[in-house]
Order: C-alpha cells, then sequence, then structure tokens
C-alpha cells in the first residue's frame, strides 16, 4: 500500500472564516424549525421543502420550472427537492398543459400537513420579527445592505481579486 501524500505545507486556510458563523447560524436555525417537525410528528419534511409545499398548496400543480421560479431557485435545486419529496410521499407528478409537460401536484398526505406548515411558517416570520427586535441592527437589514454591496461589484469580482493576489496564482 502506497504511502499517504504528504500534508500541504502552510496554515490551513479552512482554521479562520468570515462566512462559516454565518452557515452554521442558519443551520441551527433550520435544525430548530426540523426539531419542531419532529415533536409534531411530520416526518420527511425539512424546512427547505416548506416553500415549494405552500406554494403548491396555494397555486395549484406547477411544472418545476414553474416552481423554481416562483420560489428563487434553479431548476436543479428544485428538482432534487421535488425528487426528496416524491420519495417522502408528499408529491407525484400528473400530465401537464400538453403532452411534454409534467405538473407536480400535493398528495393527499401533504395536504394533510400543509396547515402545519403555513402556520409554522407564520410563525418563523414572526419569531424572526421578534429577534430583529432585540437586536442592535436587524437582520433583514444586513441582508439589504450586502444585497447593496453586491450589486455594486459581485461577490464573484472579489474573490477572484483576491485568488489573483494568491500566491502561485
Amino acid at each position: 500500500m502506497p504511502a499517504p501524500p504528504p500534508a500541504v505545507p502552510g496554515p490551513d486556510p479552512t482554521e479562520t472564516s468570515h462566512s462559516r458563523p454565518l452557515r452554521l447560524l442558519l443551520d441551527a436555525m433550520d435544525q430548530d424549525i426540523a426539531r419542531l417537525y419532529a415533536e409534531r410528528g411530520v416526518a420527511g419534511v425539512r424546512p427547505r421543502h416548506v416553500l415549494p409545499l405552500i406554494k403548491l398548496g396555494r397555486r395549484g400543480p406547477m411544472t418545476i420550472r414553474a416552481l423554481a421560479e416562483a420560489t428563487g431557485v434553479t431548476h436543479s435545486a428544485m428538482s432534487q427537492t421535488i425528487g426528496a419529496l416524491r420519495r417522502e410521499g408528499f408529491v407525484d407528478s400528473a400530465p401537464g398543459a400538453d403532452a411534454r409537460t409534467r405538473e407536480i401536484v400535493l398528495t393527499d398526505r401533504a395536504r394533510e400537513v400543509l396547515p402545519f406548515l403555513e402556520a409554522e411558517w407564520r410563525a418563523t416570520e414572526q419569531a424572526v420579527a421578534q429577534l430583529e427586535e432585540e437586536l442592535p441592527y436587524a437582520l433583514t437589514q444586513v441582508v439589504r445592505d450586502v444585497e447593496a454591496a453586491l450589486a455594486r461589484r459581485s461577490f464573484h469580482d472579489r474573490i477572484e481579486q483576491h485568488l489573483e493576489q494568491e500566491p502561485g496564482r
């Protein structure tokens, strides 16, 4: 068996991170929401599933493309979400307006949990608003400020600039 490759010399760049605390915070909030689902017996639903389920409940059957547009995610991401929801028995597909399209429809199982999911959505929004009242700088304002800064100069361009300054790149 060959020897493992030697460790890369120098400091580990993952030991410091400005973005990781935000990811961990959002993950922790999602885990608390998921815990509510488990406590209420809503199995198979993850927080990222709720928006498309509510959209389907409110708007009726939609293609994956239309659902992706309605929720602001890519077609690929929505296709993966629909796959997970289909495996859990929350959605199915049906013939669309023409022979080439398929529409995603809610199952009885999804319609059964939808009132709770809508109530959780509203309660989560109220909890975030309440949390913002406790903070000196609202989370929604942080998001608007970051969006404005990125509109002036994209995250891609900012990373690219720093990559150009990396030794050996």
